[in-house]
């Protein structure tokens, strides 16, 4: 028999695309977005049909399976193998061609669907399938599980959509299909022939979501007009590879109008479901209160406690179905950013879908069951009841106009009890679902999720017409071996199942990373931040979840074998920048951050470290043994002629400030406003404001301040980057946070986040750093911390109590931070901003973004004047990320995508003086400054310039 080895090499010597037989390659492919998990002997990237065609044949030489694979978002285990998996991401990608006359276009398989949505647009046009993948999934993908999504109720499946297939199988074959025999594999028409009755009356006059097995074989019927294109579709790469197809395009409405439907309860908005559809929606789609936030259900929603979305398209069909329809509150939106904001209500339902009410993890499975829509009502209500006699949970949502119902339940897929209770339930589920005429699969195809379960759903004779199908195109069994014709078992080859019992928060925290890639998308808008990296790179080593994927290889050992020494690990966390985007974007909330300086931590125990994490994760006592000497401006001076070593060259360094924050601050105060219990006490501006103005209380633009003994006392955490490099930001922030009528105070001695530690790995020292810290703030009054650094605050906010779990302080001191904008917002509410009246631009901090939240600093923004919004992504220097060697093309990169063109525009939209350019993180200030002609600011440095000018008190 052939082995690995000899396969790759022959693979090598006859492909022009990529063969990867390595860890790595292997790692990233074992799991799809399913409960899965097969480990492949190799990956090939063809570069195009016939890479694909030499590939099979040599795979069916060696007798290894091959899988294709797209996007991997499948969620039943079918894009995973045990052969050579064939991604078709990599090089076969394109939109060969479209032709908007007749509303057709040419795509290869890899080619992901919002590239083509957005290429139609302009001409008016669509591709009626949507699924909400559609950033990520690819049309081979799609035509592989006969895909839908929510305008399925106008305009069908895939199925429904393709004309012409290029198909290769196993052996190296290629077929092109259409309508008719033509180009049909050899004894396909002769199946056909000797099996009429069993497709009339098996298969024929079934309802449009029956997806499961090879549903569409009925498409072969010659009344349905041999449909060979058609009936290939769904077969989730059983059959061959497709390596082109023809596609048909809708004409997409031009004004769409939102009808949002409210009812008392989910099985009421179930029934009404199937009376809309005589109307003509594009979507009918499903949603109850459990699964949507309390404020988004009291806010944009009508009253009720399940609604439908239904979309028209038009204003007058969308009040025509109101006033027909039987909702007890409804609500119609003409306008696209109403339309948005209601729609992210129902994605982010999706999202929530993925945890239960209590923060546990709900599985796939049994996420796209469909019975016919008349049925649906009917169909749920016994559907919870089932989930309640299992003692699972689980919350229903999707497409009712079809009759098709995503839900995620709680599964316990570890342990042998909570894995029979899976199997049973499965089963039972199964026969609920045939019980009302329904299929397995509405949309997502069956995989080895189900497809043991096929024979509940379809007859004996219909089951072996599906082995005899498969037999005809892959007579070698080559084809994705397991799924749907002589499958696995679906309790085999559960993904949880290689992770050793008791693997810690990092072993819980890759397993939830269910693979829905949503890290993969690389579409622009929006302030979501996931993941800069691998929009820089678009290599899945560099996604969120092809991390997640390889530490879960390499806690599983099989694949991965060197544990925390892994090479192939450390490369792909190497370039991630350690954002924390993906500890809120990401539906199940993977901490790739946290993740990584775990890893390092690991990884460099007992071993010389890179000059990187001495020099970057040691900055706070690195710019205090400087500041000590006064050595700041010999230093800027010899980083100005060569940088430090083990940091690029490709950045200079930020230069150091003269005069430190802190000592600013200590002069300012004077000799005579010694600290009590370590705190400074509020400084002589301060005090002599309060005597001077004795009851006004009034300031710029007249507002209050409290004033003497009753106004707020807060401390100003003077973070290393404010400390250091930027005091000016500082003390802008006494200015503002003074005139606001709050009584600053600033820690005595040097006190530190250990944010530098962690983002290195060296946690032992951040949990040295912080106990230190925090034996330095004891005795002081407890008050509002208000940290002007985002990751800094975010750093104090959850790392913090995480390093020290067991030490009451940690806790009290993380719940005590506040960003600048809280602050003013909590403890300063009645006081009004300067008017700044002026457009801003410029980057929310990942940390902030993803951690701390905005909305004070929007609503402080729109106070002040300040109009327009800051830019979503990365800027890409990410701390000391950006001055790393072999991280600076990435890191401009990353900036160049969304942050630079923002600023670019907003200059050019501004009449005036142009936009004020904002950013409260020192990284991204540093990054504008050495990447573009801006200069930006942080928030409170831009309302200190709205600010009478000080006396003298204020000055150092």
């Amino acid at each position: 028999m052939t082995s690995p080895g000899e396969l790759e090499r022959t693979l090598r010597s006859q492909l022009r695309g990529e063969v990867d037989f390595g860890a790595a390659a292997r790692a990233l492919t074992t799991m799809d977005a399913s409960n899965y998990r097969r480990v492949p002997a190799g990956v090939v990237a063809p570069r195009d049909a016939g890479d694909v065609a030499a590939a099979l044949r040599i795979c069916a030489d060696a007798g290894f399976p091959v899988v294709p694979r797209g996007g991997g978002t499948s969620i039943a285990g079918q894009a995973t193998g045990v052969g050579v998996v064939l991604d078709l991401t990599r090089h076969m990608n394109a939109l060969v061609s479209v032709d908007p006359v007749a509303r057709t276009a040419v795509v290869q398989p890899g080619l992901v669907l919002d590239r083509l949505r957005d290429a139609v647009r302009p001409y008016g046009l669509a591709f009626g399938p949507d699924p909400s993948t559609h950033a990520r999934c690819t049309l081979g993908g799609m035509i592989g599980n006969n895909a839908c999504g929510a305008h399925s109720v106008a305009w069908g499946t895939t199925a429904d959509n393709v004309t012409e297939l290029a198909v290769t199988a196993y052996g190296g074959s290629s077929y092109r299909l259409g309508t008719g025999w033509a180009g049909a594999p050899e004894g396909l028409r002769e199946l056909v022939a000797g099996n009429l009755a069993v497709l009339r009356t098996g298969l024929a006059g079934g309802f449009s979501r029956r997806i499961s097995g090879y549903g569409g074989l009925d498409a072969l019927l010659p009344e349905r007009g041999v449909g060979v294109a058609r009936a290939f579709c769904g077969s989730e790469g059983t059959l061959g590879v497709v390596t082109e197809a023809v596609v048909r395009l809708v004409e997409a409405p031009r004004a769409p109008v939102l009808a949002v439907l409210g009812y008392a309860d989910e099985s009421a908005a179930a029934d009404a479901a199937a009376g809309l559809l005589g109307a003509g929606p594009l979507t009918v789609e499903g949603m109850a209160r459990d699964l949507v936030p309390g404020a988004a259900a009291a806010g944009p929603l009508p009253r009720g406690d399940a609604w439908l979305f239904v979309e028209m398209r038009d204003e007058g069909a969308a009040r025509s179905l109101v006033r027909g329809a039987d909702a007890a509150h409804s609500l119609l939106v003409t306008d696209p950013a109403g339309q948005r904001a209601l729609w992210r209500i129902r994605e982010d339902a999706a999202g929530t879908a993925t945890r239960t009410p209590d923060g546990g993890m709900a599985w796939p499975g049994w996420e796209d069951c469909a019975v016919p829509p008349a049925r649906l009502g009917a169909y749920l209500r016994e559907f919870r009841a089932l989930l309640a006699a299992h003692g699972l949970r689980g919350t229903p949502y999707g497409h009712f106009g079809e009759g098709c119902v995503h839900v995620r339940i709680d599964f316990d897929l570890v342990t042998p009890a909570g894995i029979a209770r899976f199997r049973s339930f499965s089963g039972e589920l199964a026969d609920l679902v045939v019980s009302h005429g329904g299929s397995l699969s509405g949309e997502h195809g069956d995989g080895q999720a189900r497809a043991e379960l096929l024979p509940r759903m379809y007859g004996p004779e219909v089951i072996a017409l599906f082995g005899a199908y498969k037999d005809v195109w892959d007579p070698a069994g080559g084809m994705n071996p397991g799924m749907l014709v002589r499958p696995a078992r679906l309790d085999e080859n559960l993904r949880f199942a290689a992770l050793p019992p008791g693997g810690g928060e990092l072993s819980h925290g890759v397993a939830r990373c269910v693979g829905v890639a949503k890290c993969r998308t690389t579409e622009v808008g929006g302030p979501g931040v996931m993941c800069p990296s691998y929009r820089a790179t678009g290599e899945e080593l560099h996604s969120t979840r092809g991390r997640a994927r390889l530490l879960h290889e390499m806690l599983a050992g099989e694949v991965v074998t060197d544990g925390w020494r892994s090479r192939e690990v450390a490369e792909a966390l190497d370039l991630c920048l350690s954002c924390k985007g993906c500890r809120s974007d990401c539906p199940v909330g993977v901490d790739m951050a946290a993740y990584k300086a775990e890893f390092l931590h690991h990884h460099w125990s007992g071993r010389i470290r890179p000059p990187a994490h001495y020099l970057l994760g040691g900055l706070p006592r690195l710019l205090r043994t400087v500041a000590l000497l006064r050595a700041a401006a010999p230093l800027n001076a010899a980083a100005r002629r060569l940088p430090p070593p083990g940091l690029t060259r490709d950045r200079p360094l930020p230069p150091l400030a003269r005069t430190p924050f802190t000592r600013w601050w200590r002069s300012r105060a004077g000799a005579s406003s010694a600290s009590a219990a370590g705190a400074s006490s509020a400084s002589p501006a301060f005090e002599a404001r309060v005597r001077a103005e004795p009851g006004s209380g009034k300031g710029r633009g007249g507002e209050s301040r409290p004033q003497g003994p009753g106004a707020t006392a807060v401390t100003l955490w003077p973070d290393t980057f404010t400390e250091y490099l930027s005091p000016h930001t500082g003390r802008a922030a006494v200015r503002v946070l003074e005139a606001a009528g709050l009584e600053v105070t600033v820690p005595r001695g040097p006190v530190c986040c250990g944010l530098t530690y962690v983002s290195t790995g060296r946690l032992d020292r951040a949990r040295t750093v912080l106990r230190r810290t925090l034996t330095r703030l004891e005795g002081a009054p407890d008050r509002p911390v208000v940290v002007l650094e985002p990751s800094c605050a975010a750093a104090l906010r959850t790392d913090l109590p995480a390093l020290l779990p067991d030490d009451p302080r940690a806790h009290r001191l993380a719940a005590a931070v506040r960003t600048f904008a809280e602050a003013l917002e909590q403890y300063a509410p009645h006081w009004r901003p300067p008017r700044l009246d002026r457009p801003v631009a410029g980057q929310t901090h990942c940390h902030q973004h993803a951690v701390l939240g905005d909305a004070a600093d929007r609503r402080l923004r729109e106070r002040a004047g300040l109009t327009g919004e800051l830019s979503g992504g990365c800027c890409g220097l990410a701390g000391n990320f950006g001055f790393e060697p072999g991280h600076h093309a990435v890191s401009v990169a990353c900036a160049r995508e969304q942050l630079l063109p923002s600023l670019d525009a907003a200059r050019d939209a501004a009449r005036d003086s142009g936009p004020a350019i904002l950013a409260d993180g020192f990284s991204c200030r540093t990054q504008i400054a050495q990447l573009s002609p801006y200069r930006a600011h942080h928030l409170a440095e831009l309302l200190a310039d709205g600010l009478p000018i000080e006396g003298p008190a204020d000055s150092p």
